[in-house]
């Protein structure tokens, strides 16, 4: 069936009026900024767009790819999908970095502790050698500075 060119106006109107009113955000509810909204919101099936208004097609395509190119979204959920995988993928980088520096400092603490058992041993086998040498246990540092300060007290 041929389309009087009456019809055919009001058709291309219908479609250049979805087009800006996709383009300036207005998606209806379960739709996005695409071809087949596009076609749902022109009152026409998907494919006599694409067969017949290929060329509104193509320049609903081209206005939407550049209106993306310049930073606009005019599908909401399409920015906030957007914005979204930023954070994820700044979020995984965090963590990625966070895991690091976690492994950095697990070995740092097993090197640290390996350290202070060492110095403990070392302690440990001067306390004996000077116990062995002095034939008794050395009294603690405090109570050998009372004693040095009992004996200045009574010169």
């Amino acid at each position: 069936m041929a389309l009087s060119h009456q019809q055919r106006d009001q058709i291309e109107r219908r479609i250049r009026a979805a087009i800006d009113r996709l383009l300036a955000g207005q998606i209806p509810p379960g739709g996005a900024c695409d071809v087949k909204t596009l076609a749902r919101e022109a009152g026409i099936s998907r494919a006599s767009l694409y067969r017949t208004w290929g060329n509104l097609k193509d320049e609903f395509e081209k206005r939407r790819a550049a209106a993306w190119a310049a930073g606009q979204q005019p599908d909401p959920r399409e920015a906030r999908i957007a914005r979204l995988r930023d954070l994820n993928q700044r979020l995984t980088g965090k963590l990625a970095r966070t895991h690091t520096e976690l492994t950095q400092l697990k070995e740092r603490h097993q090197l640290l502790l390996s350290v202070l058992a060492a110095k403990d041993d070392e302690v440990q086998r001067l306390r004996r050698e000077l116990s062995t040498l002095t034939g008794t246990f050395p009294a603690p540092l405090s109570s050998l500075a009372a004693q040095r300060d009992r004996r200045k007290a009574d010169e």
